[in-house]
């Protein structure tokens, strides 16, 4: 499993980064910025992880237990705020509703100059953004728990003297809470990754620290420090979250079981159940995109001719070319992982080493992109001298497409691996069992049995690498080699200069991009038994 210990070498240095531990890097930042840091992040996980709880869990339940005018489309439509990034989501929102923005300049209008907001660029306005980017994760996850409850199971409820409500509590909550809370789970990861969005929103935290720590005052050890441990808060949420789930026995009735029937709503009721998701769908989605949509024309109109071409067309297709190299390399590497777990025949301990082996190095998802980052860095460098020698200085390791691809690499080979295994699984062993009593060896039944029949679970692993690593920022803008611009590095710049007209056109590139391969993804996991999208989810845990 040669494969895993290369991905699994950026963690281990960091992790080793304890052994070096320099007592006055932490009581220099203890003493400036490192309480803050800590509480921010505590108040930020907090607060996006509650508010996103909620509201995936309710939307999961609306369209799942109620029938009313458009739930079936509102139902796709849910998942699209999972297209905007955070980054872009942040400064559509800044430009908005910030105490210059039309929002509040409107409100002053009508109620008087004195009239003021409290101040959006706050830790509240970052969880607001975070939390409208971040609540499809639990609405997927939750949506899926709910729909495999039985009406059985509803029934014994009301017997019991159970109203609807108090079934909504007392058995179809505890019944999805694994759901629940791996979806809870995958929020927090994001929340601790980002950084963009609170620097945005003038909240200090252990991502954004990091950054300021190796960009702005160029001090890499306290970087290393402080990345070390924001990796392990990460993973002690999966952790923590793997551990509930496994304690928790949580049983559903079979795919025999008699599905749940919806409730028809009528009057008031029905149009307060199409306008509650509608105006969510507005906020999160709608109201951004006009908004995008309005700066990039404005910004079309006013460029001067063949100059946007010149620089949006190079950025665009190193967005490209980066994002499929990823898809093949983080799939080809997934694919041979999860087969060799599987060549290992019938569970032994052999098969358990070797899954233990490759779980643990799909945990590179749980850190953040700024970690890994700093992971791959500390890894390349020590060779970077040799290789340099070696080949005449031919050949870069840190600084380069090989730096950059080897952090995608860590960062979403959960999501292939997940998609790739979920898939394997469900190839019955006879049919290899077959295969191999005719005298094909192991690539040809690969390539013979298994590849026709995993095909979907490929693409979709693919198809979702490609669009993460579309819109990642942090290990993109840190491992690009110099001169290699990309959309997402663009937006982020253009952003944080409030060039929020010039950011529209890369925006709506990242944006249209990620919500076509959202729903495309939504329509393989909803159009039959195929759970792409779920299996995607859960990769990342």
């Amino acid at each position: 499993m040669l494969p895993a210990i290369l991905v699994l070498l950026p963690t281990l240095g960091l992790t080793l980064a304890w052994l070096r531990l320099e007592g006055g890097a932490w009581l220099h930042l203890w003493n400036t910025l490192l309480p803050e840091m800590l509480l921010n992040t505590a108040l930020l996980m907090l607060g996006v992880g509650t508010v996103t709880l909620v509201m995936g869990s309710s939307l999961a339940w609306l369209v799942t237990t109620y029938d009313f005018p458009g739930v079936r489309t509102i139902e796709w439509l849910l998942v699209l705020p999972m297209a905007i990034p955070g980054y872009i989501l942040g400064y559509v929102f800044m430009a908005l509703f910030d105490y210059a923005g039309p929002f509040q300049t409107q409100l002053r209008a009508w109620f008087g100059p004195p009239f003021e907001l409290p101040e959006f660029r706050s830790l509240p306005g970052a969880v607001l953004v975070l939390s409208l980017s971040l609540y499809p994760y639990v609405y997927l996850l939750a949506r899926t728990g709910f729909r495999e409850q039985s009406a059985a199971q509803r029934d014994a409820a009301r017997v019991h003297g159970y109203g609807r409500w108090g079934a909504f509590f007392k058995l179809a909550l505890p019944l999805a809470r694994p759901s629940l809370a791996a979806g809870t789970a995958l929020v927090l990861m994001e929340t601790l990754t980002d950084f963009a969005v609170v620097r945005y929103f003038n909240t200090v935290t252990l991502s954004e620290g990091v950054v300021r720590l190796w960009i702005g005052q160029m001090d890499r050890d306290a970087a290393v420090q402080l990345s070390s441990l924001l990796m392990f808060i990460a993973l002690s949420v999966v952790l923590v979250e793997r551990y509930l789930r496994r304690r928790a026995r949580y049983y559903q009735l079979g795919s025999q079981s008699r599905p749940i029937a919806r409730v028809r709503l009528s009057g008031w009721r029905a149009i307060a159940a199409s306008a509650l998701p509608l105006a969510l769908l507005m906020l999160a989605f709608g109201l951004p995109m006009i908004q995008l949509v309005s700066w990039a024309i404005a910004e079309v109109a006013v460029a001067e001719p063949g100059t946007l071409d010149a620089v949006f067309g190079p950025y665009l297709l190193n967005t490209i070319g980066l994002s499929a190299g990823a898809a093949c390399l983080v799939s080809a590497v997934a694919l041979v992982m999860a087969y060799a777990t599987r060549a290992y025949g019938p569970p032994s301990a052999a098969r358990a080493r070797a899954r233990l082996l490759a779980r643990t190095a799909t945990l590179g998802y749980a850190m953040p992109g700024a970690v890994v980052a700093l992971g791959v860095l500390l890894l390349l460098a020590p060779l970077n001298e040799a290789v340099l020698n070696l080949t005449g200085g031919a050949l870069l390791l840190s600084g380069s497409l090989i730096g950059l691809m080897y952090a995608y690499l860590v960062r979403f080979l959960a999501i292939g691996f997940g998609n790739i295994e979920a898939s394997l699984e469900k190839v019955t062993p006879t049919m290899e069992m077959a295969a191999r009593s005719l005298g094909a060896g192991p690539l040809r039944v690969l390539g013979r049995v298994h590849l026709p029949l995993i095909r979907t679970g490929i693409f979709a692993a693919s198809l979702l690498i490609f669009v993460d690593t579309f819109k990642e920022l942090p290990a993109t803008m840190f491992l690009r080699p110099f001169g290699m611009e990309t959309l997402s590095v663009w937006t982020y710049m253009l952003a944080s200069e409030s060039a929020w007209q010039a950011a529209a056109v890369p925006s709506l590139v990242i944006v249209l991009s990620s919500a076509i391969a959202t729903l495309l993804l939504m329509r393989l996991s909803w159009s039959g038994t195929n759970s792409q999208m779920h299996a995607g989810l859960e990769a990342r845990l």
